[in-house]
């Protein structure tokens, strides 16, 4: 099965993948809004390192339950 196939049902399956998939877009747009500014302040550039490690956090979170799950498909 190939990531994508994992993911796609993990979204469908998975509540807490469903939820750390939006959280993880959720991120990913903020930091975009971030990043169309000209300047960033001290306070911008301190809320995109947090975003960007809470965004990582999200995607080794997700990485492991799909791990996790492909696993338990091959027993």
């Amino acid at each position: 099965m190939s990531f994508e196939e994992t993911r796609a049902h993990l979204i469908a399956e998975n509540a807490e993948f469903r939820e750390l998939e939006q959280q993880h877009r959720e991120y990913d747009e903020l930091l975009k809004d971030l990043m169309r500014r000209k300047y960033l302040t001290p306070e911008d550039q301190l809320r995109e390192v947090e975003l960007k490690k809470k965004k990582l956090a999200l995607k080794d979170r997700m990485l492991q339950l799909a791990i996790e799950y492909e696993q338990s498909q091959q027993v």
